[in-house]
């Protein structure tokens, strides 16, 4: 087995949206893209109070990527122009293919916005490659019952098994490029090493507490860059949480404008024709 080592840490600079705390470690001064990973927006943890104002991501447009939404706390609503929606909790998973283009609103449901509580959401857009950038868009949301738990490091360690396989265990979502996608909680004392086939992209970000990533000290909110090998050696003397994902590099030319990202700029003018014209679609009611 041959454990990748730390290449470079790229911590979180604070980029709050309004009242909503974010930290976004991708892209970054240090890094542009994590191919096929292309951005991270960390919001929270905060806590709302009763007759808050909710989240601010009214209706907007994608197109040519995905985006992975991890609710740690609290519960995000989300609807979209292909007919649905839900209310993902606490655990949950929200995954949506744009492709071709879609519209959708993530807000904080009425109750949320009524009694207030936690919060604190993950979001991570992964790149489609030229061949998918026009595939049909679709949604998945899904609660923390629906995702399975794999014991490592005789339960030290658990992954929330999002997408991909493990240890005879399969994610629940189908990734169209066949990425991997958890979350990972260690427990104090914990060691173990995670699965990451050699020349596939790696992203890991300690979202809480203090972990050793191949021997190297990483606090939270910073994102792990990693050199090339089969598996991550991860171990922490106190509790943590970890956002673990691997899948192959595309190696595609990125043009990104705003919610858009095409390989070319034409590419790019057309996404912004089409919405202009409305062939994304509407939010229903």
């Amino acid at each position: 087995m041959s454990s990748r080592s730390v290449v470079a840490l790229h911590a979180s600079p604070r980029d709050d949206i309004g009242d909503l705390v974010t930290r976004r470690p991708l892209p970054g001064a240090g890094l542009d893209q994590l191919d096929p990973f292309l951005f991270l927006n960390h919001h929270g943890p905060q806590t709302y109070p009763p007759g808050n104002a909710g989240l601010p991501f009214g209706p907007h447009p994608h197109r040519g990527f995905e985006t992975v939404t991890l609710i740690l706390e609290g519960e995000l609503a989300h609807h979209d122009s292909g007919g649905h929606e839900s209310v993902i909790r606490a655990g949950g998973v929200q995954w949506m293919t744009a492709g071709r283009g879609v519209v959708h609103a993530e807000l904080s449901p009425a109750a949320f916005k009524a009694k207030g509580g936690a919060l604190e959401i993950l979001q991570l857009w992964v790149n489609l490659p030229a061949r998918l950038k026009m595939t049909t868009p679709r949604y998945i949301g899904l609660q923390r019952a629906a995702i399975p738990v794999v014991q490592l490091d005789e339960g030290r360690s658990r992954l929330h098994l999002i997408s991909g396989a493990l240890e005879g265990r399969q994610g629940p979502i189908s990734s169209l490029t066949g990425v991997f996608m958890s979350t990972v909680d260690l427990r104090a004392g914990a060691r173990t090493w995670l699965p990451a086939p050699s020349g596939r992209t790696v992203f890991l970000y300690v979202v809480r507490g203090t972990v050793s990533v191949a021997g190297a000290p990483v606090a939270a909110h910073h994102l792990v860059e990693l050199s090339d090998g089969d598996s991550v050696e991860v171990s922490a003397e106190a509790p943590a949480v970890l956002m673990f994902a691997h899948a192959d590099p595309i190696g595609e030319p990125v043009v990104s404008y705003g919610p858009f990202v095409m390989n070319t700029e034409d590419e790019i003018r057309e996404a912004i024709a089409d919405y202009q014209a409305g062939r994304f679609g509407d939010l229903p009611g």
